[in-house]
Formats: C-alpha cells, sequence, structure tokens
C-alpha cells in the first residue's frame, strides 16, 4: 500500500507466474572504433562469416581524387567483432532512511521547477511533519519526485503516514508518500559473445575522403562475386580519429 501508484497497459504475450521475478536486460554496448577502420553489417550471419573466414580482402578504389591513378587497391582485415554481455545480475535493494518518494502530483498549468519550490516550501516545515530539505528532483519519465532530509527518522514518519494533503494557489492536492528504494549492482558477471552479422575492418589508409571510402567499402562487400552480400550498415573511422558504435538488441 506504500507504493506509488501507477496506470498501466499491458500488451502483449503473458508469461508463466515463475517467470515473474526475471529480470530482463536490455543490452546496449558502447564499442570503441580506432582510426582507419569500419564496421560493416550485412543482413545474412552467413556472409558476415564468410568475410571473416577470407580475413584479408583487396577493395578497388576507383577515383578521380587519385589523380595519378585511375584506379588503385587497398588491402583490409576482417576480424570478428566480439563484446561482453551481462551473463548475470544481482541487485541489492535498500530504503534510504532520509528521501521519500512523492506521487500522484497534481497535474497544474505550472513549471516543474514551480511545482518542485512548493512542494519543497511544504515539507520543509515541521508542522507538516518535514523538515529542512537536503535535495530535491524530479524522477526522469515519471510524474514522481525524490525529496531527501537533512535529519534522519523524517522520511519514516511521513511514510507512515501514506497521504498528505498539500497546498497549492487556491487549492489542496493529496500526494502519496512512499519509500525511496536505492539499487546496487552486488554482483556482475559477463560473457564474451560474438556479432553474428557484423565485421570490424582493420588498416583501412587514409587515401580517400570519408563519404568515398565508405561507398567504396559498400559497393565491394555486398559483391557475392567477392564474398559478399547485402549490407545493413556501414560506419567508417578515418585515420587520425576515434568514435564509439553502439551495439543494440537484434531483433531481425
Amino acid at each position: 500500500s506504500a507504493l506509488p501508484e501507477k496506470k498501466m497497459i499491458f500488451k502483449g504475450l503473458t508469461v508463466n507466474k515463475e517467470d515473474m521475478n526475471k529480470l530482463v536486460l536490455t543490452p546496449l554496448i558502447r564499442y570503441p572504433l580506432p582510426g582507419g577502420s569500419a564496421l560493416i553489417t550485412f543482413e545474412e550471419a552467413k556472409v558476415a562469416q564468410r568475410i571473416i573466414e577470407m580475413n584479408e580482402h583487396t577493395v578497388e578504389l576507383s577515383c578521380g581524387e587519385l589523380k595519378e591513378l585511375e584506379q588503385c587497391r587497398v588491402r583490409v582485415q576482417a576480424v570478428p567483432v566480439e563484446i561482453l554481455l551481462p551473463s548475470a545480475l544481482e541487485i541489492r535493494l535498500t530504503q534510504s532512511s532520509r528521501s521519500i518518494l512523492v506521487s500522484d502530483l497534481p497535474s497544474l498549468n505550472i513549471s516543474k521547477e514551480a511545482l518542485l519550490d512548493k512542494l519543497e516550501l511544504f515539507f520543509s516545515k515541521a508542522k507538516n511533519g518535514g523538515s529542512e530539505v537536503e535535495s530535491r528532483e524530479f524522477l526522469e519519465d515519471s510524474d514522481q519526485m525524490v525529496l531527501t532530509f537533512t535529519q534522519d527518522g523524517v522520511a519514516e514518519l511521513l511514510i507512515e503516514r501514506g497521504h498528505i494533503q498539500v497546498p497549492i494557489g487556491k487549492g489542496k492536492y493529496e500526494v502519496k508518500i512512499s519509500p525511496c528504494m536505492n539499487g546496487d549492482i552486488s554482483n556482475l558477471q559477463l560473457q564474451p559473445s560474438r556479432c553474428p552479422r557484423t565485421v570490424l575492418l582493420l588498416g583501412i589508409p587514409d587515401v580517400l575522403s570519408e563519404e568515398s571510402m565508405r561507398d567504396a567499402l559498400e559497393i565491394h562487400f555486398q559483391k557475392p562475386s567477392r564474398g559478399g552480400g547485402e549490407v545493413d550498415a556501414l560506419a567508417y573511422v578515418p585515420v587520425g580519429r576515434t568514435e564509439v558504435a553502439v551495439f543494440v538488441e537484434d531483433t531481425g
């Protein structure tokens, strides 16, 4: 009963009761890319595997940027992309002794900052069961806020009350007071995993503009005669720069 209420609509497949306590992780992996490299993702995993098995590739560059040569070739190396994914995760939940979660906030024609000011002013008064407020913040993507007091014991008494009426302007609005829970990772285990459709190309020289080199690589690796296939995405990092690629869950 002390938890904040939130209206929700559930859509999709139902799950077994024994799966209710399982935590589902959505991968969001950041992978550093050095200069002179490229990431290429194919539509089919078998194409990526074939490119890796071939290892070294000679890419023809037909371009007017190299005026002294009508055509030149560069050699690049194709290697697999291995990332670390969590295989086990344990989170320890603890209740904050000085913080409260305030929910059921009224929808008023004022800014969030103004609403924060009014709630901080109300809960900072001893006659309302509060005390000096150390910090306040809105939780991202929610209509809830966290208030942290400078003294111990204040939060516990407010949580026991559960609901409290707060005067704002000419009206009074009932808000809900709930415990503020903190989660800390107590155990995290990782295991290497190979990206099935993505290949890392290394040793790309700085001989073309970024756009021209990207086009040349895509043209080469989409040709079945050279072991390639349909390219889903390609990212190229010129020599002298570094970038970060973000890997998300493959839903294809």
